[in-house]
């Protein structure tokens, strides 16, 4: 306490949002070196784990005893082990292994606007050129899909429970900004005589559709390549899918957009949106609304909606019905709603 301070005061959460970014380095780097891997393969040691991950042993137990003091790693005496969580989603060996995400998460693109979010924040956008994260073609989508996916596989199916809404029988169904393709994939492992429309950038596609092949969905499974405010859909379809899209535009541009969905929608065909949705007063839940930061420093206009502002943007649009679903933990939710 500083003197004629309040012991509940403290300057501890300053201190650890300064210093946040030695969690993520080191996160980071214990990936890229293949720490958890090592531990869980049975080197407890720091000259055990050091050895395995061609690393000198100073540096190994620097970064061991950092991820014990945050959790990731436990240690008794000189034996560290990977926590519970750790063991689950950051050892390779686990079929839950979301270790890729520190790629994505972590591509300097991303990392790097922070260091101008000052400007970003005096100016409303970001400083990356063009269309920022979602310009044409951005090979970052490809790494989004490659890495993103071992993430992406937890929610995909309750998405698609959501989504489909009981439906059965031959059903044709778009997916804009497929990415890796899982959420309609998922869909289609649902009803066996749904029949997907994938729509993302071409270099993109073939993630979606190297994944669609691996579940055997190669002949109901078609690609669109484009962007999904020129090319034309098609359709009609009786199920529309987006996916983690509509935050990285404006209000009138995702209202835009979904006018074009409605138009390639059957009459009560649905349109079915997985989203970050903020409470309406912006600052809960907190991954939901944090996200707002996230595309204030990559977008030049995008934003994380809150379900009244996604539902006034379906109602302009022709849809009606709206309705939230939470899904468990995820930061993410599904918005679905009636094509009138």
């Amino acid at each position: 306490m500083q003197p004629g301070g309040s012991p509940d005061i403290t300057p501890a959460p300053i201190f650890d949002i300064m210093q946040s970014y030695q969690k993520t380095a080191a996160l980071k780097a214990a990936v890229e070196l293949g720490v958890f891997g090592a531990i869980g393969e049975g080197a407890h040691d720091v000259a055990s784990i050091a050895k395995k991950c061609s690393s000198s042993e100073r540096g190994i137990r620097i970064l061991c005893d950092f991820l014990t003091i945050h959790g990731l790693l436990t240690k008794q005496g000189t034996s560290y082990q990977n926590a519970p969580s750790t063991a689950v989603f950051l050892d390779p060996r686990s079929p839950a292994c979301l270790a890729s995400i520190t790629q994505f998460l972590g591509n300097p693109m991303l990392v790097n606007e922070f260091q101008q979010l000052t400007t970003i924040v005096r100016e409303g956008h970001t400083t990356l050129p063009g269309e920022g994260s979602v310009e044409p073609e951005n090979p970052i989508w490809v790494q989004f899909a490659e890495a993103m996916a071992p993430l992406m596989a937890t929610m995909a199916g309750p998405f698609a429970e959501i989504a489909l809404q009981g439906k059965s029988g031959p059903i044709k169904v778009l997916d804009i900004a497929a990415g890796h393709g899982l959420f309609g994939i998922h869909v289609a492992k649902r009803n066996p005589e749904a029949r997907i429309t994938a729509l993302d950038w071409r270099i993109v596609l073939d993630v979606a559709h190297r994944n669609a092949k691996k579940e055997g969905l190669d002949g109901r499974y078609d690609l669109l390549p484009g962007s999904a405010f020129k090319v034309e859909f098609g359709g009609p379809y009786d199920l529309v899918l987006l996916t983690n899209f509509l935050h990285h535009f404006d209000v009138p541009t995702c209202t835009d957009l979904l006018k074009k969905v409605r138009a390639a929608t059957k009459p009560g065909g649905t349109v079915a949106i997985l989203e970050f949705v903020p409470n309406e007063d912006r600052i809960s839940p907190p991954q939901a609304a944090s996200f707002s930061m996230m595309m204030l420093s990559s977008t030049p206009a995008g934003d994380a909606y809150t379900f009244s502002q996604l539902e006034g943007m379906l109602s302009e649009a022709g849809f009606r019905g709206a309705k939230l679903v939470r899904l468990g933990e995820s930061p993410n939710s599904a918005v679905v709603a009636t094509a009138a």
